[in-house]
């Protein structure tokens, strides 16, 4: 099969984007920087509820090259300066204080209102020249043997048509049209998780530098944990993660608002700071999430942002690997364009670096899953807190940060055989 795209004859658009979240908006964005015409198509009208609200100090060098930082400096968003664990006991242990870390004005990120976050990208790439249609499903991607050609769309009023471009760009969420398709789906055979959710007004708020910390605090046996994220209409996202099996199956009550008081009541460190709060939101729950694309793309296609994969709500990384993922792929399609070859290799091109910073964050979040302390990591291993810090602000695209996995390895070890000797 030929690499070369079919001849653009300027009727249609070089790029077509398929959903317009974070990975969607920053693709588009990017190409349209450069000239290209593109077109993003979007099946609902923003603004729209969305969960993953914490961003992590690494989005910023995207949110950079979007011409965004502006506009998150001037919004109402909680300023965030870093991340604290608690433990099952409701002892707060040693901050990770971002700029202590790395003083540079990235070290100050946000925890956002996903709704209006995302809003905002989708507004900033219509203004880099996107075309964006909000209402519009795409109900197939169109394929001329195995090169994607365009889609078939279904307009709000019933209306059905084709577009055709040289580029499609899936950053349809984790529905993801293409991995659907052709079967490209693995689920992680470890993170097995699920999610329970809602928002609370007038609960317990830090203070000065503190105000805008995200919180992950274990419950009791280290079953699960509960985010805690400030956001600016005086609410805070609290929401309990934990095993599937263990969070809906064999409860006594299945409903959700019963099953989150259970693990509120298991957590102290969440039970004495929402104690005099009122709910605001009704629950939500999230289940099987934690999957990858066997492949990111194909001639004529590519996958960024959930429609590629999905980690986990711990750390906050989700919306840093849209961004990411939205950007390196950006850059691999630009030149894909200039260079008149879309073939899978090429709009693929990004991708080894891109899992390799995934994995990195992987075994981060399964050393915790697995009850590594990090207090406990960096008593023993001080040297190593700085590389610790990187992968907890999303610096995974360094490979000096590798350091730091044989010493989490040892230390799983070690608890591992503990927990043994004291079975036997």
């Amino acid at each position: 099969m030929s690499s070369k795209p079919s001849t653009n004859n300027g009727q249609h658009p070089h790029v077509i984007v398929i959903g317009g979240g974070p990975g969607g908006s920053t693709v588009s964005t990017l190409i349209a920087q450069k000239g290209y015409r593109v077109e993003l198509f979007e099946r609902e009208h923003f603004p729209r509820f969305h969960i993953g609200e914490s961003l992590i100090p690494e989005t910023y060098w995207v949110l950079k090259r979007l011409n965004m930082l502006d506009k998150m400096k001037a919004s109402p968003f909680v300023k965030k300066h870093s991340v604290q664990f608690i433990n099952q006991h409701g002892k707060l242990s040693e901050p990770f204080y971002f700029a202590d870390h790395k003083p540079h004005e990235s070290s100050q990120t946000w925890q956002v209102i996903r709704s209006e976050f995302d809003l905002m990208l989708l507004n900033n790439a219509r203004e880099h020249g996107v075309q964006v249609h909000e209402g519009v499903r795409v109900l197939e991607v169109l394929f001329e043997g195995d090169r994607a050609v365009g889609v078939r769309l279904q307009e709000e009023n019933g209306t059905e048509r084709e577009v055709r471009a040289d580029v499609v760009v899936d950053a349809s969420g984790q529905s993801s049209m293409i991995m659907s398709r052709f079967g490209l789906r693995e689920w992680d055979p470890e993170l097995k998780k699920a999610a329970l959710w809602t928002y609370w007004e007038g609960a317990e708020r830090g203070t000065g530098k503190d105000e805008g910390a995200t919180l992950v605090i274990q419950t009791e046996g280290k079953k699960g944990w509960f985010w805690y994220i400030p956001q600016h209409n005086n609410s805070i996202s609290v929401g309990v993660v934990a095993d599937y099996d263990y969070l809906f199956k064999n409860r006594g009550d299945k409903d959700h608002e019963a099953i989150y008081f259970e693990e509120v009541e298991r957590c102290p460190g969440v039970k004495q700071r929402i104690a005099g709060a009122k709910r605001v939101e009704p629950f939500r729950a999230a289940k099987d999430y934690t999957y990858r694309s066997k492949r990111s793309s194909g001639d004529g296609w590519v996958l960024v942002g959930d429609a590629f994969g999905f980690l986990d709500p711990l750390y906050s990384s989700g919306v840093l690997l849209a961004l990411k993922s939205g950007s390196m792929a950006a850059d691999a399609v630009v030149e894909g364009l200039q260079k008149g070859d879309t073939s899978a290799a090429q709009l693929g091109k990004w991708e080894p670096e891109f899992t390799k910073g995934m994995d990195r964050m992987r075994q981060l979040v399964v050393a915790y899953y697995d009850g590594m302390s990090f207090g406990r990591f960096v008593k023993r291993y001080p040297h190593f807190k700085g590389l610790l810090t990187d992968l907890l602000i999303g610096d995974l695209f360094k490979d000096d940060v590798d350091e730091v996995v044989e010493p989490m390895r040892v230390i799983r070890a070690e608890m591992d055989a503990a927990a043994q000797a004291k079975a036997d």
